[in-house]
C-alpha cells in the first residue's frame, strides 16, 4: 500500500553537499522546508551522488575525513534553517543502496535521446569540452529514482530542474503503462523561482552558484560580516549618474540583481521597493542589502555553529534517516519487482 506513513502528502527536496551553500540555495530551496514541515510528510535528502558528477570533486583527492565533514556541514545548515528529523526523514543518499539500484532499473527504460535533450546537460557538457563524464548525462534518471522510491508527491525544486521533474513523471508512466500497473506515483512539482533568479554579483547574465571560482560572486551562507560587506561593495550596479535604481534586467542587470535579492529577502515586491529607492544612490541600496542579509544569517549561522559541534549528534541523524528512508526504498523496490519477475 502506498504513502501509508502519513496522511500527508509526501514532499522531497534535496541539496548537493558540492561546497558552501550560498544565499540563492537558501531563497530556492533552503528557507521553506521548515514551512513545508507544517503540511507535508517531508523526505530532505543530502544528494552525495549527485555531487560526483562535478568533475573536480571526482578528480581532487579527498580524504574520508573531508568528505564527511562537508555532509555533516551540509546537515548542520539543513538543522539551522529549521529542518527538525523528529518531523522529516533527513538522510544521505549514498547511505540507501536502493537509489543507484532503481537507477540502473530506471536507465533501461529511459531513451538516449531524451538525456541529450536536457537543457543542463547541453550547458555543462558545453563548458565541459570534451571531459565529460557519462553521470552528467545520466544525471536526471539518478534524481528520477531519488523521487520515484518514495511515493512523492511533491517535489521541491529550483526552476532549473523543472525540465528533470518532467522526465520524472515521463519515465514513471512509461513504466507504469509496460506493466499496467501504477507502480510508480506520479510527482507534481512545487517550483521555487527566487533562487533560480539569483545571479552572480560579479557577472549578472549568469546564476549566483556555490562552484562558482570567484568567490566574490557569490554569498555564502556562513560569510562573516566583514566578507558580505566586501561582497556586496564590489557588486556590479551601472555606470549612470544620477543612479537610477530601478529594474530592467536586459537593461540594468546588475541593479535589478540586486533588488532581485532584496526582494526575496524581504518579501516585498520589487515596485515597492524601486519607490522606496527613488532619488537614492548604489550606495543606499548595497547598505541595505547587506543590513537585510547579514539580518538573516546572523541567527542560522548561530544555530549551525552549535549544531557543528556535535558530530555524533549529526551522524545519529544520518543513521536514523537512512533506516527510515531505506525501509520505505526496500517497499518500492519489492513492488516493482514483483512486475519484473
Amino acid at each position: 500500500m502506498k504513502n501509508k506513513y502519513k496522511k500527508k502528502k509526501i514532499l522531497f527536496s534535496a541539496v548537493q553537499p558540492s561546497g558552501l551553500l550560498t544565499i540563492a540555495n537558501y531563497l530556492g530551496v533552503l528557507c521553506h522546508w521548515k514551512e513545508m514541515q507544517d503540511s507535508y510528510d517531508c523526505i530532505y535528502c543530502i544528494a552525495d551522488l549527485h555531487a560526483m558528477t562535478a568533475k573536480k570533486k571526482i578528480y581532487k583527492k579527498k580524504n574520508k575525513n573531508e568528505n564527511i565533514k562537508t555532509i555533516l556541514d551540509t546537515l548542520a545548515l539543513y538543522l539551522a534553517c529549521g529542518v527538525d528529523p523528529n518531523e522529516s526523514i533527513v538522510f544521505l543518499q549514498s547511505q540507501v543502496l536502493e537509489h543507484t539500484q532503481l537507477n540502473w532499473i530506471l536507465n533501461c527504460y529511459t531513451n538516449l535521446g531524451e538525456l541529450f535533450r536536457m537543457t543542463q546537460f547541453k550547458v555543462k557538457s558545453k563548458n565541459e569540452n570534451a571531459s565529460i563524464n557519462s553521470g552528467l548525462l545520466t544525471y536526471p534518471i539518478l534524481m528520477a529514482s531519488d523521487i520515484l522510491l518514495y511515493d512523492v508527491d511533491k517535489v521541491l525544486v529550483g526552476e532549473d530542474q523543472k525540465q528533470h521533474i518532467e522526465l520524472t513523471k515521463k519515465i514513471a508512466r512509461r513504466v507504469n503503462g509496460i506493466y499496467s500497473k501504477e507502480i510508480f506515483t506520479i510527482p507534481s512539482v512545487v517550483i521555487t523561482k527566487s533562487g533560480s533568479r539569483i545571479k552572480s554579483l560579479l557577472d549578472p547574465t549568469k546564476k549566483m552558484s556555490k562552484s562558482d571560482f570567484n568567490r566574490n560572486s557569490s554569498i555564502f551562507m556562513l560569510d562573516n560580516i566583514e566578507l558580505i560587506n566586501k561582497k556586496f561593495a564590489k557588486a556590479v550596479t551601472d555606470s549612470e549618474n544620477p543612479a537610477n535604481i530601478s529594474f530592467n534586467k536586459q537593461k540594468k542587470p546588475g541593479v535589478s540583481n540586486l533588488l532581485e535579492i532584496l526582494s526575496a529577502l524581504k518579501n516585498i515586491p520589487i515596485i515597492e521597493l524601486e519607490k522606496f529607492f527613488l532619488n537614492k544612490t548604489y550606495l543606499d541600496l548595497k547598505l541595505m542589502i547587506c543590513q537585510t542579509v547579514k539580518n538573516k544569517l546572523l541567527p542560522i549561522q548561530e544555530k549551525y555553529f552549535l549544531y557543528r559541534k556535535d558530530e555524533e549528534y549529526l551522524k545519529d541523524i544520518l543513521f536514523r534517516g537512512a533506516t527510515k528512508a531505506k525501509k520505505r526504498a526496500k517497499e518500492t523496490i519489492k513492488r516493482l519487482f514483483s512486475v519484473l519477475n
